[in-house]
């Protein structure tokens, strides 16, 4: 008799155990307590939200891939029917469009860093430039890219603070040059500099700004940081370290 009464007074204690501290009953126990009496409820917020934390980064990422892959795979359809995939190997590959596409780039870099690349490059533009509607559009599209993507440009390379859209509220912004045209016949073009705000979470959208240098304040960060401070809508923050007045470029 007296080991039963002893397992039962062992049995009331564990439970009682159990109830002051519910992190140490099972995960089955817990979920069932949570759902039916409601005394879990922020336990069982906590494993929603990590499981959004967990799962959100991995489903987006996967879903953008896709659909770059996707978009460069309709690159396939250049080619003649008897070249694709679907004709070849029977059945249609993901990422074939997207190997075309990187294979089509690299081979365009090579050809335009020789000689006779360069001169057919220059042969091309030339052509181009005679045509009324394509003149402007080629021309102002390729100003564009050879800021941004040539080693010797300055766009893009600094990130600054500024004040925007109002006093008191702060952004970070990108330079992208000092102002130039006619613009700099009314501005002092020495004392401003030209910025680009982006917009969040999609930087591809943003303003225009020129705004003199003593209004913009130099961060010690690199493009790449600031993107994802913009991107994360501030969740990523990077290192911080003392900023600096601009003062020249």
């Amino acid at each position: 008799m007296r080991p039963i009464l002893k397992a039962v007074e062992n049995q009331r204690r564990l439970h009682q155990k159990l109830l002051q501290n519910p992190m140490r009953q099972p995960l089955a126990v817990r979920v069932v307590h949570a759902t039916n009496g409601g005394l879990d409820i922020n336990l069982m917020k906590k494993y929603f939200i990590t499981g959004l934390l967990v799962l959100v980064p991995l489903v987006i990422t996967a879903w953008v891939l896709r659909s770059l892959i996707g978009a460069m795979d309709q690159k396939l359809l250049l080619l003649p029917e008897a070249w694709h995939p679907q004709m070849l190997f029977g059945r249609n590959i993901p990422g074939m469009g997207a190997a075309l596409t990187l294979l089509i780039v690299l081979t365009t870099g090579v050809i335009a860093t020789n000689f006779f690349g360069r001169h057919l490059i220059n042969l091309w533009e030339k052509l181009l430039q005679r045509v009324p509607v394509v003149k402007s559009v080629y021309s102002s599209v390729k100003q564009v890219s050879d800021t941004l993507f040539s080693d010797s440009g300055n766009a893009f390379r600094k990130a600054v603070l500024v004040q925007f859209p109002r006093q008191g509220a702060w952004t970070i912004a990108f330079v992208t040059g000092v102002p130039g045209g006619d613009v700099s016949t009314h501005l002092h073009s020495e004392d401003y500099v030209s910025i680009y705000v982006p917009t969040t979470p999609n930087p591809t959208g943003g303003y225009f700004l020129m705004l003199p240098k003593s209004e913009v304040i130099e961060l010690d960060m690199s493009v790449d940081q600031a993107l994802k401070y913009i991107i994360s809508m501030g969740v990523v923050a990077p290192t911080e370290t003392p900023p600096k007045i601009l003062t020249q470029y």
